[in-house]
């Protein structure tokens, strides 16, 4: 692996991001606790893994510039800016969220969480968005 495959592995890692907070959703909405802690978990340390590619990626790189001309540019801007955006805002929910739920403070957690998944699923979808828009269109 070099590091022009980065790209391609943390659109990956938010895919599967995704994937563990939509199953963990699923489980919570059956009552399974302990599989919905380990999907939350499971996602949790894949962005962690996410977060550490691609600094290492824009580190050694810096910015690829957008291609794309016209009203596809104002949508790439647009997805871009709100996924930036919400994901640095994630990092802390998602922690916070995190430590409520295995501290056992529920009272805490699920409110809390209600806005963290929602948030976090946007971040990691349309992180797989922006590589396909970014690397794969033009």
């Amino acid at each position: 692996m070099t590091i022009t495959d980065l790209p391609a592995l943390n659109a990956t890692l938010n895919a599967i991001s995704a994937l563990c907070l939509t199953l963990g959703y699923i489980f919570i909405r059956r009552r399974d606790r302990v599989n919905h802690q380990r999907a939350m978990l499971t996602a949790l340390g894949t962005s962690a893994v996410f977060l550490v590619s691609y600094v290492t990626y824009h580190a050694n790189v810096g910015s690829k510039p957008f291609p794309g001309q016209g009203p596809v540019r104002l949508v790439y801007l647009t997805i871009l800016v709100t996924h930036i955006v919400l994901a640095a805002v994630i990092v802390p929910m998602a922690l916070v969220t995190a430590t409520r739920g295995l501290k056992g403070r529920l009272d805490r957690h699920v409110p809390l969480a209600r806005w963290t998944l929602p948030l976090w699923m946007y971040v990691s979808v349309t992180g797989v968005v922006i590589y396909v828009m970014l690397y794969k269109l033009y």
